[in-house]
C-alpha cells in the first residue's frame, strides 16, 4: 500500500473505531508512516479474495483492542499462506533442459500466488463416484450368480474348507455352524472351533483349529435356523 492507501484505510477504520483517528496533524503523519512501514508489502486489495479493510473490520468486530498494522500483517500473511497451500505447481513452459528459467517460471508463479496477483492452480480432489458396471459384465455375473465363476470356486475350495463347507451347507439349507458361537470352547461367529482341554489346574489347553465344529455347535445352529425358518 502507498500513503495514499494507507491515508483511506486509517481514516475507514477512525470510522469504525473512533479511538484510532488522530486529528493532530504531526500525529496523523507519524502514524501513516508507521503503518506503511509495517503494511508497504501488502496490497489494499486483490482480486482474489483479500482486502485489508475487511481484516480492519474483523479484528473491530472480535477484539476489544484498537488495530495494530501488526493485525493487519499477520492477517494477510495468514490469507497467502493458505492460498499457496492450496496451489499446485503447473508444469512450466520453459524447456526442462533450462534449469534457470524453468526454475525461474516455478518461482515466478508462487510469488504471484503469494501476492495476490493470479489464483492458485488448485487439482481437484478425487471423489467418490457412483460405481458403473458394463452391461456384458452384468450380464455375466447375473449368470454364474459370482464375482468367481463355479470352475474357479471349485479349484479355490481346497484352500478354503471352512469357506467351502459353509456354502455348500448355505446351498443345501443345512443349518451354518459358524454362523452363532460355539458355547464349548467359545469360538466366536464366525471362526471355526478349536480342541480344547482342560489341564489339571483346571485351566484350558490347546488352541488347535478343529477341522470340525463340536456337535453342541450344530445343534445351536439348528435351533438358530429353525427359528428363522419359523419367523418367517
Amino acid at each position: 500500500m502507498d500513503r495514499r492507501e494507507i491515508a483511506g484505510l486509517l481514516a475507514y477504520m477512525g470510522r469504525l473505531d473512533p479511538r484510532t483517528m488522530r486529528t493532530d496533524p504531526g500525529e496523523l503523519r507519524d502514524q501513516v508512516d508507521q503503518w506503511q512501514e509495517l503494511l508497504g508489502d501488502v496490497p489494499l486489495a486483490t482480486e482474489y479474495g483479500w482486502d485489508a479493510r475487511t481484516a480492519v473490520r474483523a479484528h473491530v468486530v472480535s477484539s476489544p483492542y484498537p488495530v495494530l498494522p501488526v493485525d493487519v500483517a499477520r492477517q494477510w500473511a495468514k490469507h497467502s499462506a493458505d492460498r499457496l497451500a492450496r496451489h499446485t505447481d503447473p508444469v512450466p513452459t520453459a524447456d526442462p533442459d533450462d534449469v534457470e528459467s524453468w526454475r525461474a517460471e516455478l518461482l515466478g508463479t508462487r510469488h504471484a500466488v503469494l501476492a495476490g496477483q493470479r489464483p492458485p492452480n488448485e487439482q481437484r480432489a478425487i471423489t467418490a463416484a457412483e460405481a458403473t458396471v458394463d452391461p456384458a459384465v452384468e450380464a455375466r455375473l447375473r449368470a454364474i450368480g459370482s464375482v468367481i465363476p463355479p470352475a474357479v470356486r471349485a479349484e479355490l475350495s481346497r484352500f478354503r474348507p471352512t469357506r467351502a463347507a459353509r456354502e455348500a451347507a448355505a446351498v443345501e439349507g443345512r443349518p451354518d455352524p459358524l454362523a452363532v458361537r460355539c458355547e464349548w470352547c467359545h469360538a466366536p461367529a464366525g471362526e471355526p472351533c478349536r480342541n480344547r482341554r482342560v489341564g489339571l489346574d483346571g485351566g484350558a489347553r490347546g488352541n488347535a483349529r478343529r477341522a470340525k465344529p463340536h456337535p453342541s455347535r450344530l445343534d445351536l445352529a439348528a435351533a438358530a435356523l429353525h427359528r428363522q425358518e419359523s419367523a418367517a
